[in-house]
């Protein structure tokens, strides 16, 4: 598999994301905690640039008026219709049979590299 050379970790924060082209496709590559993860950034309800919407939490509530945020930075809401993705598995939130493409990430030494079929990320 052939790799492109995408950026450095550096461009690719703890809380960050970074959208790039590869192979004519645009990917979204996150850093939730330090660990990364990459999407393809299209949503795949209608087509829009999913990684372009929101990064947020996971709510929950265990009875009304009360709000718990979890999994801070890892959910990611579409900008046309919010459909709510996990970041981590590409899942839709409240139906995880619909998803978005993801891709397999490896660290390595500085520089971010993709495939198109696995990213890997050069520390």
């Amino acid at each position: 598999m052939t790799r492109h050379l995408v950026g450095n970790v550096s461009e690719c924060t703890p809380g960050s994301k970074k959208i790039i082209e590869v192979g004519g496709r645009s990917i979204g590559i996150y850093n939730i905690n330090g660990e990364y993860y990459a999407i393809r950034n299209l949503c795949p309800h209608q087509g829009a640039a999913l990684c372009t919407g929101t990064t947020s939490a996971f709510i929950t509530s265990s009875s009304p008026g009360e709000f718990c945020f979890e999994r801070e930075g890892e959910i990611v809401r579409c900008p046309w219709h919010f459909w709510e993705f996990d970041i981590k598995t590409g899942c839709m939130i409240v139906d995880p049979r619909t998803r978005t493409k993801t891709y397999d990430i490896s660290v390595e030494r500085y520089d971010v590299s993709v495939n198109e079929e696995q990213i890997f990320v050069l520390l």
